[in-house]
Parts: structure tokens; C-alpha cells; sequence
């Protein structure tokens, strides 16, 4: 009866150790995103991203009551992949859409979007094999 006892506690210890030794190896988070949004005073949005190699998207509803926005936006990437912001105004026409690719100039963006519908706006956020950080803005135009 020992000997059976023994050998049933070497099986699950070595079942154990098999186990602990092939899931620690493994990486289950993977490469992610995360986007967020803030918003400011006077109806301004804005946030920050972070990329470990991953793609992902954000849609955000805005407010503008004016035909343009100004945009900013800034990155810091030592590796490839990409920032992307697409604003469409309330017909869902594009009034920017800019791409910033990382480990190369230039590595931010600003200026004022072309003119459209005063309403509420959608500004999508893309980060395509992203790595790194960095921030964006929005507020009405002139």
C-alpha cells in the first residue's frame, strides 16, 4: 500500500511540476492596446494610448457645434506600427484622416480639420502593431 501511495504522490507531483513549468512560459495576456478618453471643459476631448505590439480601435460621439476642429496629436514609439485619427462630422463625412508611424518623423500632428456639419461628430482612434505611447486632442474650431 506505500509503494502505491508513493507512486500516485510522484505521478501528481511530476503532473504538477509539468504543468507549472509549460504555463509559466506562455504569455496570455499578448500584445494589447488601451485608449482611453477624456473630456475637457468647453465640450474638448482628449486621452491617452498605450500599444505592447497590438492593434486596436476606439470610436468616440463629440459634440461640435462649429464646421471644424482643431486637432493635436503625439506619439513616442520605438518600434513600427501605427496612430491613425479619423474625424467625420455629422453626415459622416471624413474631415481628417492622419496617420503617424512610429520610429519615424514626423511624430506628431496638429492643425484644424476641413470644414463640415456642425452636430455630433465621431473621432476614431487606431493603433495598428502599435508600440508605445502617446496622446491626442480635440476642441471646436474657429
Amino acid at each position: 500500500m506505500k509503494t502505491s501511495n508513493f507512486r500516485l504522490l510522484t505521478l501528481f507531483s511530476a503532473l504538477a511540476l509539468f504543468t507549472m513549468t509549460f504555463s509559466s512560459c506562455s504569455d496570455d495576456d499578448g500584445p494589447g492596446v488601451n485608449i482611453t478618453v477624456n473630456e475637457g471643459p468647453n465640450g474638448d476631448i482628449g486621452g491617452d494610448f498605450t500599444g505592447s505590439g497590438g492593434s486596436g480601435s476606439r470610436t468616440i460621439a463629440w459634440n461640435n457645434g462649429l464646421a471644424t476642429a482643431d486637432y493635436n496629436a503625439d506619439i513616442t514609439a520605438t518600434a513600427t506600427g501605427e496612430f491613425q485619427m479619423e474625424v467625420r462630422d455629422a453626415n459622416g463625412n471624413i474631415v481628417l484622416d492622419r496617420t503617424l508611424t512610429g520610429n519615424s518623423e514626423p511624430d506628431s500632428i496638429d492643425g484644424v480639420t476641413s470644414s463640415g456639419t456642425p452636430g455630433e461628430w465621431t473621432v476614431t482612434i487606431n493603433l495598428t502593431n502599435f508600440n508605445g505611447d502617446g496622446s491626442y486632442s480635440l476642441s471646436e474650431g474657429d
